[in-house]
């Protein structure tokens, strides 16, 4: 008799196990294909019908999906075959995606995963306020969502997403050029309660009434970006200082309308805060000019 030859024509030894017997459920999904990258994937989907069956099947399964994990550039059919089948995404991240991504790309995905709690879509700009509307509609768990650098985020869209996700409590808004403080204090009224972290940063529309109307409303506000917010100053950081305990860190680089004695109080709580005090900005500028650092007491 012959011996059994693989699909590859390969010579099998006796006794031999190949891969695809062993059980898929209970072994190879958990504790093989959890560990093999996405890119890996695709090609190993491509070696037979079975292993396609079995990669679909694990994709499937999926919780997590980054397309960062499959390249830096990842064609259109690529995502859709990758996601067709999963229906149980918990965290979907799609900034590898953002020069074409649309609606239509977008929608059926949210469409079967109703559970999503965290969603990065970061310069997504061909998507629009349709596609936020079906995250906030479909997705009530969702607690983490990334909508930086898209310039199609505006008051009306900001609205919809602050009255549909009470679970809501990270938000990236940085570079949403379109929202101003009245949105800003919308959300801050709605959802308030719940932020833990906020990005408004490269926004020269938003000002201290919205970060007042943020600190009386965020008492569990811990991270606050508010860099590049040309508008924010002195007065809304002294409301933060008052209304958020929580807070552990700012950043206002570049918010120029800021000084030094409204950031004080929250220095001395040890607030994380990313401009330096003038008199260390005085001795870092002395050290560079004179190559020696005086001996201060910065304790005075």
């Amino acid at each position: 008799m012959e011996s059994p030859m693989e699909p590859s024509g390969v010579e099998q030894e006796p006794g031999a196990v190949r891969l695809l017997d062993l059980p898929w459920e209970d072994v190879l999904l958990p504790h093989v294909l959890s560990r093999v990258p996405l890119r890996q994937l695709l090609r190993l989907q491509r070696v037979s019908r079975a292993f396609r069956a079995l990669v679909q099947l694990h994709l499937a399964g999926l919780r997590r999906f980054d397309a960062a994990q499959v390249g830096p550039h990842i064609p259109r059919a690529a995502l859709a075959r990758l996601l067709r089948d999963a229906e149980g995404l918990q965290a979907l991240a799609l900034a590898p995606c953002h020069e074409w991504l649309s609606d239509a790309d977008l929608l059926p995905v949210l469409a079967r995963n109703p559970q999503l709690r965290s969603v990065a879509l970061a310069g997504c700009g061909q998507l629009s306020r349709r596609a936020l509307g079906a995250l906030a509609e479909g997705c009530p768990r969702l607690r983490r969502l990334s909508l930086a650098h898209c310039d199609w985020v505006d008051g009306l869209a900001l609205r919809g997403l602050a009255d549909r996700c009470p679970a809501l409590e990270e938000l990236d808004l940085t570079a949403c050029r379109q929202l101003k403080d009245e949105a800003i204090v919308y959300l801050a009224q709605r959802r308030g309660a719940g932020l833990r972290s906020l990005s408004l940063a490269v926004n020269a529309n938003v000002g201290d009434t919205a970060v007042q109307e943020l600190a009386r409303n965020c008492p569990r506000l811990e991270h606050l970006d508010l860099t590049g917010c040309l508008r924010v100053g002195s007065d809304g950081v002294r409301t933060l200082a008052e209304y958020c305990p929580a807070l552990l860190s700012l950043r206002v680089r570049h918010c120029h309308h800021v000084a030094e004695p409204s950031l004080s109080r929250l220095r001395k709580r040890g607030v994380d805060i990313d401009v330096e005090p003038p008199l260390h900005q005085a001795l870092v500028l002395l050290q560079d000019m004179a190559g020696f650092a005086p001996f201060v007491n910065l304790q005075v």
